[in-house]
């Protein structure tokens, strides 16, 4: 059962950001494991219950430890984030819903990184072969969760012949759905799991729709 996080999440994560060295870490590897990364996992699980009876999604949780192949000077993460997606080869080029917490606090939704450039252009043919099935998509996903959808947009994009699609054409990359969250009770509770959770329902329907275009 997921715990909440608490204000030593917090603090160990500000800790990493002003202290990122491995005396430092082992030091308080404790606090990694019990505030943090135990958590974090807890959350996972719970968040992933409704998933299990989807097939092809799978729960990826994070570790704090740097990748030392890409010989990055400072050794840890100070963030940490879990994530449900489909089983691709690159997790950027495909539409996920995570959660992420760092010393700012968290945020969590809906995102694509960077999906490719064929699968942007199958994207495009199919909101102008079906325009209000997409629209309807996207009125109703803004509706439930009371913020809109986002993405970084291309200068100069095509247009297309139904204008209504004209903001969804341009869509380039990092498309996105995302609540933030302070530090604070609403973080440090276990009825985040459920907030979250409701989320992530809600989006499921453009996550689905986005994943179709994925090769």
């Amino acid at each position: 059962m997921f715990p909440g996080f608490t204000a030593e999440t917090i603090d160990f994560l500000w800790g990493i950001r002003m202290n990122n060295d491995r005396d430092w870490f082992q030091a308080h590897k404790k606090d990694y494991v019990d505030t943090l990364y135990e958590p974090m996992k807890a959350l996972g699980q719970a968040l992933f219950q409704p998933f299990l009876d989807r097939p092809g999604n799978i729960l990826k949780v994070s570790r704090i430890y740097r990748d030392a192949r890409l010989h990055h000077p400072q050794p840890y993460k100070e963030s940490l984030w879990i994530c449900i997606r489909k089983d691709v080869e690159w997790w950027a080029e495909a539409p996920c819903l995570y959660f992420e917490i760092d010393p700012d606090g968290a945020h969590y939704g809906l995102f694509w990184w960077q999906g490719k450039t064929a699968a942007m252009e199958a994207f495009r043919k199919r909101i102008a072969a079906r325009p209000d099935e997409f629209l309807d998509l996207i009125r109703d996903t803004e509706a439930a969760v009371g913020q809109p959808v986002t993405a970084e947009c291309y200068k100069r994009p095509k247009v297309p012949e139904d204008p209504r699609l004209e903001p969804y054409y341009a869509w380039r990359r990092q498309i996105g759905c995302v609540r933030q969250i302070g530090p604070g009770p609403a973080l440090f509770s276990p009825e985040l799991a459920s907030e979250v959770s409701d989320f992530f329902e809600k989006l499921v329907p453009l996550y689905e729709y986005l994943y179709r275009f994925v090769e």
